[in-house]
Formats: C-alpha cells, structure tokens, sequence
C-alpha cells in the first residue's frame, strides 16, 4: 500500500513538539517502560496501524520486551506470560481505545478499578497519555496510510 501523502507531522513539524513533550512526561511518569510499550502496541493491533505496531515492536524490544510476549499481545487475556498489573493496563487501553464500543462508562469502573490498584496516579496518568498518544498517531498514519517503518516526523 502506497501513502495518500507524507505523515501530517513532515508536513507541519511545529506539531511534533507538542507530541514530543507529551511523550517525554509519559516516560517520566514512573510506569514501567515495558508496561507501556504494550499499551503501545495493543492500541496499535486495535486500530489497526501497521506503522504503530511494526515501531511499537521496535520499542518494546528495545525496552528489553521479549519476542515471545510481544507475539502474545493480541491475545494477553489467553497468555499466562503477563502480570496482573500489564494486564489491568492492557484492559484498560482496550476500553479507553474502544470507547465507541459501549454505551454507559467509556471505561467500566471495573476496568479502571483494577488499574487502579496496581499504579498510581502519576502512573495511570502515563498509561492513560500513552493510550490517548498511539491513538493519535494511529489516527494520523491510518487515514494517510502510511507504511510499516514509516516514521511520523
């Protein structure tokens, strides 16, 4: 598949600062950077952005992410290879991913409830950013379909 154009953010790189100061909190935020590298990535699977996953598997491996957990992200719930706090993280990035899903709470307070006892608030802050993050960058690559190995600036 060939892109519509180039990524939004060559075109006006002013934008890249905001999202370069967004992400620098979020790995500031005292979640673990492997912990949110899944987040990454299955926010990515979800919507289906190949750009995001094929660059969210490069960061996660380099986050020390193995390959054997990183081929069971689609399918966390099924796999004894997560902690209950990756997957409190990863339910809550399909919730908050997925909030045109339901009606009622975006996020069901089980969902949240759960994160919450495994991360504070500064570290739900991180997660909660990173989700919202790949979610714009999914939006940005899908619609100009960029290519797996793109870069978005």
């Amino acid at each position: 598949m060939e892109a519509r154009m180039k990524a939004p953010t060559a075109i006006l790189p002013e934008a890249t600062k905001g999202i370069q100061s967004i992400l620098k909190a979020v790995y500031q935020g005292g979640a673990p950077q492997r912990t949110l590298e899944l987040v990454h990535l299955r926010v990515s699977q979800i919507n289906g952005c190949s750009a995001c996953a094929y660059g969210g598997v490069d960061s996660a491996k380099k986050a020390g992410e193995t390959d054997e957990r990183l081929h069971a992200v689609a399918v966390w719930r099924e796999s004894p290879l997560f902690s209950e706090a990756e997957r409190a993280a990863l339910a809550l990035s399909e919730a908050a991913t997925r909030i045109a899903d339901r009606s009622g709470d975006a996020v069901p307070q089980e969902v949240w409830d759960e994160a919450a006892d495994h991360f504070d608030e500064s570290q739900l802050s991180a997660i909660i950013l990173m989700i919202a993050t790949t979610n714009l960058f999914n939006r940005l690559n899908a619609v100009t379909r960029q290519p797996a190995g793109a870069t978005w600036a």
